[in-house]
């Protein structure tokens, strides 16, 4: 039952993170754009991009219309908070890397605990867990 409460509170959380920035990204576009130059990023077709994933991550994990995809959204949302992380501290700024510190414990929470909580279980969880 713990395990229960830990998917479904681990995964609220890290949807508010991505919906949250998400909002960020639409409503503060300037200072995103300066962030991503900060950290070595020009593309300003970037953020666009972001704004979609940001939101659609969590819809293909909160929903599960498809474990397949809810299973791709974890692997996405696993590498870019990875690569957030790392980039904050390829430019010596550990701190901008905590948000993708504490979204990367919250999606493994999520991961691993979606069997115990979910119907339709995850043929990945099992192989993580050996």
């Amino acid at each position: 039952m713990p395990e229960f409460y830990m998917y479904w509170i681990s995964t609220a959380l890290l949807s508010v993170l991505y919906l949250a920035s998400a909002a960020i990204y639409v409503t503060k576009r300037d200072w995103v754009r300066q962030a991503l130059a900060e950290l070595g990023y020009q593309a300003s077709y970037l953020i666009p991009f972001m704004i979609v994933i940001k939101v659609l991550g969590p819809v293909a994990i909160l929903s599960r219309v498809s474990v397949p995809l809810s299973d791709l959204a974890y692997a996405g949302i696993f590498f870019h908070l990875l690569l957030s992380g790392l980039a904050h501290i390829g430019i010596r700024k550990p701190a901008g890397a905590l948000p993708a510190a504490i979204g990367l414990a919250l999606l493994v929470t999520s991961f691993m605990t979606q069997n115990d909580a979910r119907d339709m279980p995850s043929p990945y969880v099992q192989a993580a867990a050996l």
